[in-house]
């Protein structure tokens, strides 16, 4: 193959890793700016509507071995292609009507499909993209957060054209069908056939006796949570603490998380391949941490000095969080059971924070509490982050 057509056949790739991670927040980014229309209809409290990012969270935590499974028995292309089906159905299941039970039953559903496919793209990036992993892992990152940053924007006015926001959270299910679209149409160029069960991810148990893999899923854990919490809260919080209009809250939302869609790519081009990421993890979380606790002490002073904070810091983060996997990996399968218990766990524990937010915000009555403690919780990570050694094999 010559040069060319290997960089068109890494672009084609690439692309088709982008289209694929677009799909893995929309189902719970939309949910955010109609949040209190599905409260008013399904009479929800505050707890209760933190369910509808808490379910899909918490299945993306409890699937994420069934990702390694579905890898196993199907490879990597199919099994991502699988993830993506059962996402666009879910998400599609969503239009059946304004039912509590039917709209966290789906969420649940489509909680299950990101774990499938989510599991299997590091192993994936570690097949394809190894010597370019981290700058790769800022691609498919990127997507994941411009399929947030465009689901947050766009579900409100679209809910409002629709008159119907269970209509709104249905019509993702057109950007998973183009996902998996894309994903088929790639498939030469994936090159992903032969690493079906041999290179597959969790050929063997999780690493449970591994201090590293411990301190990645840690990192994970409160990664997803401060996410989460910035997907269901952060709206919420600027309309009623901060005092910003609806829609004025729903539009600072969106530029958070398209700033964190460009830090996504930054950051780990800055970096560069190199890898030890404690310094750049430090210093994202450390940004991170001071936009929750900005806006748990002033969010209605200087209120883009917390959203810039968040959408720089938690952008770079994430991106760092992700791509730690498959950098201290020796291969895709090794990437595969590090991810598959970093998700696990960390999901699992993730689940609970945007209902404790809520419930701190039933009994409070703000959001000062509960976005102080998350600060925090951000701060006290640091202390995992400077034990993380490349060194130390899982």
């Amino acid at each position: 193959m010559t040069g060319i057509a290997t960089r068109t056949s890494l672009g084609a790739a690439a692309v088709a890793l982008f289209a694929a991670a677009a799909n893995l927040r929309p189902a719970i980014a939309a949910v955010s700016p109609l949040v209190d229309r599905i409260r008013a209809d399904l009479d929800l409290s505050a707890t209760g509507a933190a369910l509808l990012t808490t379910i899909p969270t918490l299945a993306m935590g409890v699937c994420a071995p069934l990702g390694a499974y579905v890898g196993r028995r199907f490879g990597l292309q199919r099994g991502v292609l699988f993830g993506l089906a059962v996402i666009a159905v879910a998400t599609a299941a969503r239009l059946a009507g304004a039912s509590t039970w039917l709209q966290l039953s789906s969420a649940a559903v489509v909680g299950a499909g990101i774990a499938i496919a989510q599991t299997l793209l590091p192993a994936v990036v570690k097949t394809r993209f190894a010597t370019r992993a981290s700058l790769v892992t800022g691609v498919y990152t990127a997507g994941l957060g411009f399929g947030g940053a465009v689901a947050a924007g766009v579900s409100a006015p679209l809910a409002d054209l629709l008159a119907s926001w269970p209509g709104a959270l249905a019509s993702w299910a057109v950007l998973a069908v183009a996902g998996m679209v894309t994903w088929s149409a790639a498939k030469r160029s994936l090159g992903l056939d032969e690493v079906a069960a041999l290179a597959g991810p969790a050929t063997r148990g999780l690493p449970w006796r591994s201090g590293l893999a411990w301190r990645i899923t840690v990192l994970s854990a409160v990664n997803s949570a401060l996410y989460y919490c910035e997907l269901a809260w952060v709206v919420p919080l600027l309309h009623s603490d901060g005092g910003h209009g609806a829609a004025a809250s729903g539009i600072m939302l969106t530029v958070m998380i398209s700033i964190q869609v460009v830090a996504m790519l930054a950051v780990p081009a800055l970096l560069g391949e190199n890898r030890d990421k404690r310094g750049g993890l430090a210093f994202t979380m450390t940004v991170t941490a001071a936009g929750f606790l900005g806006l748990a002490i002033a969010p209605g002073t200087a209120t883009w000095l917390w959203i810039i904070a968040l959408g720089l810091g938690h952008g770079g983060l994430f991106t760092l969080v992700l791509t730690m996997p498959v950098v201290v990996s020796r291969d895709a399968g090794e990437a595969g059971r590090i991810s598959a218990m970093a998700f696990f766990v960390g999901y699992g524990s993730a689940a609970l924070a945007p209902v404790l937010v809520g419930a701190l915000r039933d009994g409070t009555g703000d959001f000062r509490l509960a976005f102080g403690l998350l600060g925090v919780l951000g701060l006290l990570t640091l202390l995992p982050i400077a034990r993380l050694r490349a060194a130390d094999r899982p």
